[in-house]
């Protein structure tokens, strides 16, 4: 806690939310309002005043006549709020400044007395001192304002003809106040840390993704795709719905310790390698494949995209392949054995000889970390502002700190998605670190327990403050056990628990709506004939698809703003194991989501629902429930409901509390 000019104070300011961990700045978007609250309190009787400072990263001027400020509204037991409008991309800063005022605290005692019909002759002198002190800091003509009133409360000779009444009706005058106010004296002020506040682009917050890759987009099978070809595909992820392609790596690929099919050591004539083992004799990160084409081609990728309402998202995976240019012209940027081989990626037992991870503690890591930075510097440029960052966990924090900031102070509207699957404090310290949003542990949270234990702990404030979870069904390396063996009805679950417990979600496809799902193993995640290793030719029209159901959660998300947001979950009692009910509501509850989904892809399960008649803003008549899954409209009254659902017919009900019904 800082003091001003004073050499001691008296305020203290405590309980400043939303607080990460002492100095890590919360995430909120952009047209939100960010509230604070903070305990503002001090010794003895003596009136308090509490102000919100703020200025947004633009601001030229760093003086402190440059803070814009609103004051903060007592709640309570010394508790104090204020909200203030997040109008613009990029950086705030804000404090809170408090102090003891005594002017407020004479017009509070003031009022006491005149109420008591003491003699107030005494304490107008008093007043009028105070407000002849505030003069002299004021600007303009406010300092003759305040001279005025002075001059009325002490009775000067002008106004020696006022009564006490009239000198008290002039000391309580709302003008005086307000102009007191905003000359306060405060010099014994207590200012308390600053803290930050990252405003980020609308995507950030809601966003729906589908994973292509751009090699299997031929139309002819066999045939090698190009960003022609993906064009040519985005009439069908608009259909769906999705408004953010990614695109995993369009680099060459290496041929050194090339990757055969199914991740075979051995590659043969033919296979087109990992996108992942990045760099070849055509370049490296800031080049393309060329047979998916040349950067005028991406570049009108991005342009059509742009016209479905589609922004292009990359993969930025920081490795090289043994071909990789920089291994050539920075080999002190890799790390070399004691036989003077550079060392590739490992997981023990698993080895990834086509893949050169880079030091990034070695002596060079000033250059090295520039030229990573200009890694997204360049795609910025090709009209790319999201990014899905390839196992940010196994790079050093502080360059993710510096590298981010640096790239969102050039364009603050860059979305950053973390694909890191390690433990829960490493994920959360690459989103307070500046990373937009995070894959999650949801693919394997998969009992009633489980969703709602990790769910709970995701919407709480001090963790929705700066982790945004976006759900995926799958990746392409992650076919987990309960699509395996689900059949059809557990697509349609993972997807209804994602498009509805996040805001932001995604997809693998066309592999998830045309039910892929043979491992390379039993007991594997892999998938066998893995799309990471070979060309794929989807037929998507087969009938058995479920781009029908994508297609409408993603419209259902649009149409109901309460799906739009991630801290406002709440889980309701149902009493069956395999059926899970929450909500989803819009501050002012204007728009309520309620979803029940049964967890078991092969049996009917039903029970009764405790609908919390408080929260939904309801008296406990019969109201109605409109299924927005299969339009079906239900009327229920009370606070229990009955509920079965059958997953041969439907998985789920996301339902829209509509109206009550009266008499």
């Amino acid at each position: 806690m800082k003091q001003h000019e004073a050499d001691f104070y008296r305020v203290a300011i405590e309980g400043i939310r939303p607080n990460v961990d002492g100095g890590f700045a919360v995430k909120r978007t952009i047209g939100d309002e960010l509230s604070v609250e903070a305990d503002v309190f001090a010794d003895g009787h003596e009136e308090v005043v509490a102000v919100l400072q703020y200025r947004h990263e633009s601001s030229h001027s760093k003086q402190e006549d440059s803070w814009l400020e609103r004051p903060l509204t007592p709640l309570g037991n010394d508790r104090w709020r204020v909200s203030i409008p997040l109008e613009s991309l990029g950086q705030y800063v804000y404090r809170i400044l408090g102090w003891v005022d005594r002017f407020h605290t004479w017009r509070h005692d003031l009022k006491k007395r005149n109420e008591a019909g003491q003699n107030l002759l005494v304490d107008l002198l008093i007043g009028a001192e105070l407000i002849t002190a505030a003069a002299l800091r004021a600007k303009g003509t406010d300092g003759s304002k305040l001279t005025a009133f002075a001059d009325q409360i002490s009775a000067s000779t002008k106004y020696a003809s006022l009564d006490q009444a009239a000198r008290y009706v002039a000391a309580m005058d709302e003008h005086l106040l307000s102009l007191m106010d905003q000359y306060a004296d405060r010099s014994p002020a207590t200012i308390s840390t600053e803290f930050e506040v990252v405003v980020d682009a609308p995507r950030a917050t809601f966003s729906a993704w589908y994973e292509l890759f751009p090699r299997s987009c031929s139309p002819v099978a066999g045939k090698h795709g190009t960003f022609l070809d993906v064009i040519a595909h985005l009439p069908y992820v608009a259909e769906m719905g999705f408004d953010v392609l990614y695109l995993p790596p369009i680099h060459p690929i290496g041929k050194a310790f090339r990757k055969g099919k199914n991740n075979q050591e051995q590659c043969e004539a033919g296979d087109v390698g990992s996108p992942w083992a990045i760099g070849a004799a055509e370049g490296g990160h800031k080049s393309v494949h060329p047979e998916l084409g040349n950067l005028e081609d991406f570049r009108k990728l991005v342009a059509t995209a742009q016209k479905y309402n589609i922004e292009i998202a990359l993969d930025i995976a920081f490795q090289c392949s043994p071909d990789h240019p920089y291994v050539k012209e920075h080999p002190q940027w890799f790390r070399s054995r004691p036989d003077g081989t550079i060392q590739y990626a490992e997981n023990p037992p698993k080895k990834y000889q086509d893949i050169y991870p880079f030091d990034f503690e070695c002596n060079d890591w000033r250059a090295l970390w520039e030229e990573l930075k200009s890694v997204f510097m360049f795609w910025l440029q090709q009209g790319v502002h999201i990014f899905r960052v390839d196992n940010p966990h196994t790079k050093p924090f502080d360059f993710w700190e510096w590298c981010i900031a640096e790239v969102k102070r050039a364009r603050p509207d860059a979305i950053f998605l973390a694909e890191a699957f390690t433990r829960p404090k490493i994920m959360y310290r690459l989103a307070k670190l500046g990373f937009t949003q995070s894959y999650t542990y949801f693919t394997w949270r998969n009992t009633k327990q489980e969703l709602t234990e990790y769910f709970t702990e995701l919407s709480q404030p001090a963790l929705a403050d700066i982790f945004r979870p976006n759900l995926w069904t799958n990746t392409p390396d992650i076919l987990h056990d309960y699509l395996q063996r689900g059949g059809q009805q557990a697509f349609a679950v993972r997807a209804v628990l994602a498009a509805t417990l996040s805001s932001n979600w995604g997809v693998y496809g066309p592999a998830y709506e045309l039910l892929e799902r043979t491992p390379r193993d039993p007991g594997s995640e892999e998938y066998l004939h893995s799309e990471k290793y070979e060309l794929k030719h989807w037929d998507v029209n087969q009938l058995d698809s479920l781009r029908h159901l994508l297609s409408r959660l993603n419209r259902i998300r649009r149409q109901q703003p309460a799906l739009q947001r991630n801290e406002n979950l709440t889980f309701h009692a149902i009493d069956s194991d395999q059926l899970l009910a929450y909500s989803k509501r819009t501050s002012d509850a204007s728009n309520l989501v309620l979803a029940i989904v049964n967890l078991d892809p092969r049996h009917a399960h039903s029970g009764w629902l405790e609908l919390p008649l408080d929260l939904f803003r309801l008296s406990g008549g019969s109201y109605e429930v409109v299924d927005l899954l299969s339009d079906r409209t239900f009327l229920w009254q009370g606070a229990r409901a009955y509920v079965e659902l059958d997953p041969s017919r439907s998985v789920a009900h996301v339902l829209q509390m509509r109206r009550e019904i009266s008499g």
